[in-house]
């Protein structure tokens, strides 16, 4: 553990460690009854098991700080199950699992800058900017005069994730996919 926190210093997404697990902060609120001590209720997520817990902490609790260290790395390529990155300070590499990644590997391109958590030395996660751009590489073709509004088709990626699109992508354009829903943004530039 390499400190503590106090409960007036949470906040959305804060890492804090609950017997000796390391979680994150999903969603909390300050309670000041009429009667009574004021508390925090909170929804925290397992960085190690994804468990979702709603413990309850009094006003001024204190509880660890893990042991988390973020870092900036470059997704390389895929083998099998496994997705490879490399430290861009000094060029260690280290794999994450298709499970620990979840959604996210639907967004993962070659050369793509991420942040990996690691927890004490074992990675356990990854966080993608808020939006990636990736090619369209199937989708139908849009049809002239086509021009039901807000009417969607299916197109498939270059990951091979599948995202709704309006009807006038093509194969070929370039899309910005946002990596916390998976929806479509806008279109980048347009197939040559």
């Amino acid at each position: 553990m390499a400190g503590v926190i106090d409960t007036s210093e949470f906040r959305k997404g804060l890492k804090i460690e609950v017997d000796g697990e390391p979680f994150e902060i999903i969603e909390f609120q300050h309670v000041k009854p009429g009667k009574g001590s004021a508390f925090v209720r909170t929804s925290i997520k397992s960085l190690l098991s994804g468990r979702l817990l709603q413990p309850t902490f009094k006003s001024g609790d204190k509880v660890g700080k893990p042991d988390i260290e973020e870092r900036t790395m470059q997704f390389l390529y895929r083998q099998g199950d496994d997705y490879y990155f490399m430290d861009t300070r000094n060029y260690e590499q280290t794999f994450l699992g298709e499970k620990v990644l979840g959604e996210s590997k639907n967004f993962l391109k070659e050369n793509l800058e991420a942040s990996v958590l690691f927890y004490n030395g074992k990675a356990l996660g990854v966080s993608l900017p808020n939006s990636v751009d990736l090619k369209v590489t199937k989708c139908d073709p849009g049809v002239r005069g086509d021009t039901v509004s807000g009417a969607s088709k299916p197109a498939e990626l270059d990951t091979g994730y599948v995202v709704n699109v309006p009807l006038f992508i093509n194969e070929g354009d370039v899309l910005k996919i946002d990596t916390r829903d998976g929806k479509y943004l806008t279109r980048v530039s347009t197939a040559q």
